[in-house]
């Protein structure tokens, strides 16, 4: 017998919200990389410019003094040494990961069809791994590691990617910028290639709030930062702002220096960067939930879903055997801004006919159900709601068009 083309198993199309999975440990991988070629290469030039030092001035240097040239030295081997090595502790981690993670594809990949058990065994843990990315997304990091702890995935999730972005987007809130700061040092290559205006906003706020206190002191510090962090830079917008900014003083009425002298410019700044840093990860800007449920629900959705008739999971009188996701009170709202179904082929019981309330059901099963309840001779009962009954002779024949 040919298998059923509803039950075959496409796993590439599967593998689209699965996308980060592999991204994120690379990029901290090749972060981790970048960091200890810094480590070597400012180590190996600080020691070769103080060996070359200590060779010069060895002629006219006493023996203790080219010593502790020596072992300053080799303490700053000895420091590169310790960081490397946490480092490498970090990289090990992140290839288990990987390693974890690829198999955990791998295992799509080997389920022939949608009807096998180890299908639902597979979609279980992704489910869990989409319900661990929406807990940390909201800031809930310690119930997020505790539903990875039990249910044993906690090397397909990003907890501690999470947990720094959100230790920076907080320090942002809170009015600092240090943190953002020694992050955007930390990927600025990275930036560069994303031609992000993350560390310029960054830089401009600080102008702000220099400008913002009124003592000349300050307001001479603000000139030498906006000539050093803003004037040199091609885009002479923010130049030009802070500029702007000096002659208007905090109170001014005038835009947009009045947007730029607001507390809310700290939650914006914080929206930015976890833009940014999901974008680096390659993290989609929702949550992983939202858009598998966005998915299904409009694979779904029809207009008669968001119609006055529709059933839905709180009928207790509903007498039919399934409802339909979209129609049930917890999740009809959620569905209105999604796209409708485009349905190919139309599903329909033989010979549909319309009940006066509007809703559609095949003859055949509709009379049989009604045999079934004992309705009186002439009349129908709605299989939805045995509370409406009608007679037989208002019964509509329909057709699909």
């Amino acid at each position: 017998m040919a298998e059923l083309v509803s039950t075959k198993l496409l796993a590439e199309t599967h593998l689209l919200l699965d996308q980060p999975l592999l991204r994120v440990p690379f990029e901290l991988t090749r972060k981790n990389f970048a960091q200890a070629r810094r480590h070597i290469e400012k180590t190996s030039a600080d020691t070769l410019a103080a060996l070359n030092a200590a060779a010069t001035s060895a002629p006219s240097v006493t023996p203790e003094q080219t010593l502790a040239s020596l072992d300053a030295m080799i303490a700053k081997a000895q420091t590169l040494k310790r960081k490397l090595e946490v480092l490498h502790a970090e990289e090990e981690m992140l290839h288990r990961h990987q390693r974890a993670r690829i198999q955990h594809l791998q295992e799509l990949h080997d389920i022939p069809n949608l009807a096998d058990v180890k299908y639902d065994e597979w979609s279980k843990v992704r489910l869990d791994r989409m319900l661990v990315d929406y807990l940390l997304r909201q800031g809930h990091v310690q119930s997020a590691s505790q539903l990875a702890k039990e249910k044993k995935i906690e090397e397909l999730v990003d907890v501690q990617a999470f947990v720094e972005c959100r230790r920076i987007e907080l320090s942002l809130q809170n009015g600092r910028s240090q943190d953002c700061l020694a992050w955007c040092s930390e990927n600025k290559q990275t930036l560069k290639k994303i031609n992000s205006n993350l560390e310029l906003e960054l830089r401009l706020q600080q102008f702000i709030e220099l400008v913002r206190s009124g003592e000349p002191q300050k307001l001479i510090e603000a000139t030498l930062h906006a000539r050093k962090h803003l004037g040199t830079h091609q885009n002479d917008s923010y130049g030009l702002r802070a500029g702007g900014l000096l002659a208007n003083p905090p109170n001014t009425m005038t835009e947009p220096y009045k947007t730029m002298y607001s507390a809310a410019r700290w939650h914006q700044l914080a929206e930015l960067f976890v833009k940014t840093h999901h974008e680096i990860f390659s993290l989609p800007p929702q949550p992983l939930l939202h858009i598998a449920l966005s998915a299904g629900l409009s694979a779904l959705k029809t207009p008669a879903c968001h119609s006055h008739y529709a059933s839905s999971s709180s009928n207790a009188s509903s007498s039919t055997t399934s409802v339909c996701p979209i129609c049930s009170t917890e999740l009809n709202e959620l569905a209105r801004a999604v796209p409708y179904a485009h349905h190919s082929k139309s599903y329909v019981e033989d010979d549909p006919v319309m009940l006066p309330n509007g809703r559609i059901y095949g003859r055949g099963r509709l009379m049989a159900l009604n045999e079934k309840i004992g309705t009186a001779e002439g009349k129908v009962r709605d299989p939805t709601d045995l509370s409406q009954e009608f007679f037989e002779s208002d019964i509509k024949k329909v057709y699909i068009s």
